[in-house]
């Protein structure tokens, strides 16, 4: 099937008479699970935000039958993944055609990624420890600091109830030596809650790089712990602490290293308080470790360790019913132990922040503002500015103005042969129109925007060495349509993009690399009593592997098949299959991808009310 039938297809189905009601721009049911926190760093509801937010529930992730964090969020409106060969194998998320080192992930409020490589190994965060996701598309620089030009993506794991205990537990196995597990025990008494879970996966993987002329599967395996326990006072005050930690096992082709062992721990602490009635007080620390060991043929070839500690200190102060104050103080400092000798091994950066919410009548407003001082890069200075009209039919618009920034990777500046240590930050203006509605049962919603990066940090082939080089310009539309009919739903997502270089030059006008300028996905799935059915067909355009668009990237689509039977009230059979049509694709040259696969799963959950 070519994509561009998949497109008409995802067009086609706003027309039917049933589709799934869009995850983030329509009026939800009440309850806590609309109440989104990432967007203006304080709890609002998916109505209220002035931000293209999507969310991903529980019930979601295990709807979908998603094995991993890539193949859960492709396809979602602005984000597009290029994987290097496989599950598990090292991947780049460009959201909104941004850079991978563009988004920012915080896991459950905690900054995490790579001081090194700048990005984050979604890859390895294990999708049967997520209790939900908040993805907010768009510069967010001046809430939560540099790297935040494409958005911010926030991982909660899952946590227990204050109102008793429940247990859950999944086995699966499958072809090509897939196999998972996951169990968990989550409840509390009274002001107190935990959560405690294990989960684990393998597979036997694909040949990564045919080309290389080594046959053979490059398998993969990964084990996660998650820890969480929280209390509330009497008073108001509560305070909470949270572990998750994972390692992998990675096989890949290669003539100087063929095999990593990974290691990534998120530990967080929390307080929070309510001084007045009108003052809410919060602190909080993390750590976050991203660890790799590397071999060839079993012999240690280099170790690349980082390690980040975050301090927050958020006051949300209530001026007024609908007015609302957010100030706070940040703080980070990266570190770096390798056996790669780096010309610097740490830096230190502070920030400053505040954020204004307030509504009158049909209009809304925030304004953000924050200053960041980093060691070695000095003050950056960086807003925000979205306003919000209702119209009386339902229908929203929202316009919005933003700028951001990020600071070079360690890898850019130090490492040897490679890294250039006068590479200047990046910065970025954002530039958005939306409009939302919910009409007859149908929920949609269409953002237009433009992104121009400065000072993009690109390789330039004559120094041989990163650079300031180049600047992007990024143009876009997101386009969403979802509504349900009795027992079947649907929903479509569409994305355009035309994602540019802006440079003068020979490149100039070329489609940035890996990016895919237009992609679709449907979502479909019926549920009728204990059984239940769904399919997911992506469908992406053709890219370009690098700056000068000689290597082309071919459009392809695929076509995923899911079902459930519900045997008894707490006992859940699920069949996947993926890539069923077994498209043979790549999404970065000379890498593999995953052919058709199937997948059992057992699965015992917590009975339904």
């Amino acid at each position: 099937m070519k994509p561009l039938t998949l497109l008409a297809l995802a067009g086609l189905a706003g027309t039917a008479q049933s589709a799934l009601l869009a995850a983030d721009e329509h009026p939800p049911a009440p309850g806590i699970e609309n109440i989104i926190v990432t967007a203006s760093r304080g709890a609002e509801t998916l109505t209220d935000t002035l931000a293209p937010v999507t969310v991903i529930t529980r019930d979601d992730i295990e709807r979908l039958q998603s094995q991993d964090l890539p193949d859960l969020l492709i396809g979602l409106p602005g984000v597009n993944f290029a994987s290097n060969g496989g599950p598990g194998k090292s991947g780049s998320l460009f959201l909104r055609g941004t850079e991978s080192d563009h988004v920012m992930v915080l896991i459950d409020g905690i900054k995490v990624g790579s001081a090194t490589s700048g990005s984050t190994p979604l890859e390895q965060i294990p999708v049967d420890q997520i209790e939900r996701i908040e993805i907010v598309r768009g510069p967010r620089s001046s809430l939560y600091g540099s790297e935040a030009i494409g958005g911010v993506i926030q991982i909660f794991t899952r946590r227990g109830s204050r109102h008793g205990q429940t247990a859950s537990f999944a086995v699966g196995a499958g072809s090509r030596g897939n196999g998972r597990m996951e169990a968990g025990l989550r409840g509390g008494s009274g002001n107190t809650w935990y959560s405690l879970g294990a989960s684990g996966r393998t597979t036997e993987g694909v040949d990564v790089r045919p080309s290389l002329g080594e046959p053979d599967h490059d398998g993969y395996r990964n084990l996660a712990g998650l820890l969480r326990a929280g209390h509330s006072f009497e008073n108001g005050a509560e305070v909470s602490a949270s572990l998750l930690h994972t390692e992998g096992h990675n096989l890949f082709d290669g003539r100087s290293q063929n095999q990593s062992e990974t290691r990534n721990q998120v530990i967080g602490l929390s307080a929070s308080l309510n001084p007045t009635t009108r003052w809410h007080a919060r602190l909080g620390a993390g750590l976050g470790l991203d660890e790799s060991d590397n071999f060839l043929d079993d012999v240690f070839v280099s170790q690349f360790d980082t390690r980040r500690d975050t301090l927050s200190w958020q006051n949300d102060l209530r001026l007024h019913p609908e007015h609302q104050l957010r100030v706070g103080l940040d703080y980070q400092n990266d570190r770096i132990d390798s056996t790669t000798a780096y010309a610097e091994t740490e830096r230190d950066n502070f920030g400053v922040f505040a954020v204004y919410q307030g509504s009158r009548g049909a209009h809304d407003l925030q304004l953000s503002l924050r200053e960041d001082h980093n060691q070695q890069f000095g003050r950056n200075a960086t807003g925000g500015a979205s306003y919000g009209y209702r119209f009386a039919n339902g229908l929203r618009a929202v316009a919005t103005y933003g700028t951001a920034f990020k600071a070079p990777t360690f890898n850019e500046l130090y490492f040897p042969n490679f890294g250039s240590p006068d590479l200047d930050p990046e910065d970025a203006r954002h530039v958005e129109v939306s409009l939302t509605g919910s009409t007859a049962g149908y929920a949609w919603a269409l953002n237009a925007f433009q992104t121009r990066i400065h000072d993009l940090i690109a390789f330039d082939a004559d120094l041989g060495a990163p650079a300031n080089i180049d600047r992007a310009r990024i143009q876009g539309v997101e386009a969403q349509l979802g509504t349900a009919w009795q027992a079947l739903k649907l929903q479509t997502y569409l994305t355009w993009l035309r994602p540019e270089n802006d440079a003068a030059g020979a490149d100039d006008g070329n489609t940035l690399p890996r990016r895919r300028p237009r992609s679709a996905r449907l979502d479909a799935d019926y549920e009728h009593r204990r059984f239940s059915a769904g399919l997911s067909l992506f469908g992406a355009s053709r890219g370009y592997d690098n700056i000068a668009n000689t290597t082309r990237l071919h459009g392809y689509a695929t076509l995923n098949l899911r079902l459930g039977w519900r045997v008894l009230p707490r006992w859940l059979l699920q069949l996947e299959g993926r890539n069923v049509l077994d498209k043979d694709y790549e999404t970065a040259a000379t890498y593999a991808t995953y052919g058709a696969s199937v997948m059992a799963t057992v699965r015992y959950t917590p009975s339904r009310s």
